[in-house]
Parts: C-alpha cells; sequence; structure tokens
C-alpha cells in the first residue's frame, strides 16, 4: 500500500483545519451547531441567534437531507443554501452544511464555508474527488458501519484530489443496541488522533438519537480528546421537520455549554473589556507612583525619550501581534496624555492625598 498522507508517519504536527476565523486542531474547541435541516428563514435566524449568543463557533443547516424514507423531508436545496448563508452572516458565524452530487459541490461551496460529507457518502468516491477539488474545507462523517481505516481511506481521497483540509466526525455507528440511534464510538475518537494529524469532532446528537443523552456523550468525546463537536439546535424541536428527538432547544444548549464550560463570545469580549480596563486603571497608578518619586527628586515629570521608548516598543509588539501599529501608538498617546495629567494632579496635591482625578 502506498504511504498514507492522512497518518501521522506522514506528518507529526497536528493540521489545524481554519474555517474562517475558526480553528480545528490547534487545542481549542470549536462547537458547530444548528438545527438538523433549514426549514424556513424564521426558524433558521433564531437558531443561528440561540447558538450564537451561547457561544457557538460555526452554524449548521442542512439544505439537503438525505433520509432514510423518500417520504420524509428533503430540505430546501438552493434556497436552504441562501437561507443558512443570510443567517451564518447575520450572526457572524461560519457555515456548514451537507453536499450529496459532485454537481452540486461548487453550488454548495459558493454558498457556505465548510462542505460536510454525510456518512451515507463517506464512501461515495466522485463525491470525495470533487470536494477535493474544490479546495473547500471539508466535515468528512465516518460511515454507520465504517472501520477506522476506512474512514481515513475515504480522506485520503480528498487530500489525492488536493485538499488537506479536513476535520473527521464520528457520529456514531450501527451496533445491535437499540437504546440509542447509533453507539458514539469514543475509542474511535482516540484511535483515529494516535493513527492520523487530522483533527477530530464528535456528534453526540446522531449518536444518542435523543437530546437526554448528548451532554453525557459531548463529556465522553472530550475527555478522549475530540477537538471539538457538532450537535443540533433547533428553537422548537418537538414540531422540528426532522430529527426533532435529538435537536436541544434553547435552554437545552445552554445547559450543555455550560456543562462544557465553553463561554459566548460575548462573554468573553466583556471579560476581555473589563481585564484591559483592569490593566489600564494599574498602570495608571503605578504611573502616578513614578510621578510622585520624581517631584521628591525635584526631576522633570515629562520625559519626551522615555515616551518615545514606550511607544516604539508598543509599536513593536503590536506587529508582532498582527495588529496596527500605527493603532497601538495611538492608543497609547491618549495613555501616556492622561499618565502626564495624573503626575501633575498627584505632583501639586498636599500631603496625605491620593492626587487621583
Amino acid at each position: 500500500m502506498d504511504r498514507l498522507r492522512t497518518h501521522r508517519s506522514e506528518r507529526s504536527e497536528p493540521t489545524v483545519v481554519a474555517v474562517g476565523d475558526v480553528r480545528f486542531g490547534d487545542g481549542s474547541y470549536p462547537v458547530i451547531a444548528g438545527p438538523c435541516a433549514v426549514e424556513n428563514e424564521t426558524q433558521t435566524m433564531r437558531a443561528a441567534q440561540i447558538v450564537a449568543d451561547a457561544g457557538a463557533s460555526m452554524l449548521r443547516g442542512g439544505a439537503f437531507k438525505p433520509r432514510t424514507s423518500p417520504y420524509s423531508f428533503q430540505g430546501l436545496g438552493e434556497e436552504g443554501l441562501r437561507i443558512l448563508q443570510r443567517a451564518g452572516r447575520h450572526v457572524g458565524l461560519p457555515t456548514v452544511t451537507e453536499v450529496m452530487e459532485p454537481g452540486d459541490v461548487d453550488l454548495v461551496a459558493r454558498h457556505v464555508d465548510m462542505v460536510q460529507i454525510g456518512s451515507r457518502n463517506m464512501q461515495n468516491f466522485p463525491l470525495l474527488r470533487a470536494v477535493g477539488s474544490s479546495g473547500t474545507p471539508v466535515l468528512l462523517k465516518r460511515g454507520l458501519a465504517a472501520t477506522v481505516d476506512e474512514w481515513l481511506l475515504a480522506a485520503e481521497y480528498i487530500i489525492d484530489a488536493g485538499n488537506d483540509q479536513i476535520v473527521l466526525c464520528e457520529r456514531g455507528i450501527r451496533t445491535f443496541e437499540p437504546s440509542t440511534r447509533n453507539t458514539l464510538d469514543v475509542g474511535a475518537v482516540a484511535v483515529a488522533k494516535q493513527l492520523s494529524h487530522l483533527p477530530v469532532i464528535v456528534d453526540p446528537s446522531h449518536a444518542a438519537g435523543r437530546r437526554d443523552l448528548i451532554a453525557p456523550l459531548a463529556l465522553a468525546g472530550r475527555a478522549v480528546g475530540a477537538d471539538g463537536m457538532m450537535v443540533e439546535v433547533h428553537p422548537d424541536p418537538d414540531n422540528a421537520l426532522s430529527d426533532g428527538p435529538q435537536q436541544l432547544d434553547e435552554a437545552g444548549f445552554r445547559h450543555l455549554m455550560d456543562t462544557l464550560a465553553i463561554g459566548s463570545r460575548r462573554g468573553d469580549i466583556d471579560r476581555i473589556d473589563q481585564e484591559i480596563v483592569r490593566l489600564i486603571a494599574r498602570r495608571l497608578a503605578h504611573s502616578v507612583a513614578v510621578g510622585r518619586a520624581k517631584s521628591e527628586r525635584g526631576l522633570a515629570l515629562h520625559s519626551p525619550d522615555r515616551e518615545a521608548e514606550i511607544l516604539d516598543a508598543v509599536a513593536t509588539a503590536a506587529a508582532e501581534h498582527g495588529l496596527d501599529p500605527g493603532l497601538a501608538r495611538s492608543l497609547y498617546e491618549v495613555l501616556l496624555t492622561e499618565s502626564r495629567a495624573r503626575q501633575r494632579r498627584a505632583a501639586m496635591a498636599p500631603t496625605g492625598t491620593s492626587g487621583r482625578g
């Protein structure tokens, strides 16, 4: 057998798959969430807002639905793609949906940021080659009865066509056990991560088939090293057009994210803002202390050379972190102006007062 490019022997470092600003395989834990199927604009927009507010990294939704029964809801097709695209843009999340036909790959890739190969199509080799040629990141679900080797060989078809931006998804396999829809093979997650450099996520919704088991299965997947999770969320699961019993409502999804200790983006931003304010306050307090020491020694408060040194240092640090050096300088010029003002007030304040304005 030829050397396999999915295996760690070919690449010792983990592959990081980038979907917009979301990264799979870099140590973070992205959560893909959204409805099983795009049913209409209102339902999809509401689901998108729910998952974005609770901290999801990406929005999912089925436009083309491969169903066991030909009489079940099959999705909205191209209109579903447009709705999903609008919803993702509205809440600022990258999107993923399943593609079923090689001839649809370009159409789907124009509307979403990542294409999904469902479990029923894991060994649809023309489709695998088509998504490989598209260059769009791929979510490759494990087949219902596929071995780990077969799963990785399916990924080889995509890589062989020129695309190594692949995320593997364990979504449960078919076993003799009837109490769950499928059996989440957490052992396969650990094995796949040992064998392959590709990131691996879990789909507890399809594995469980029932919403009350999603949280424990998600925790199990994370415990064995999964790089993320895909979960189904619907604003009204009991009236969903497909897979209602395995979809979480808003409260259920928030509880899941709390269980996994994953905060919302808004919450993260709020915490960062509070930390920035605390650090500014600390810096200004130190600056006032330096000003008092200068005043006691009869030294000038204003030191243009020192300020120039600070501005050059922050501009350099900004560039190293991918920020605009000019922006960093402007922010610090404001901060230094405030520092000088506080130092002057402190120098003029009577002994024993704080001198803080």
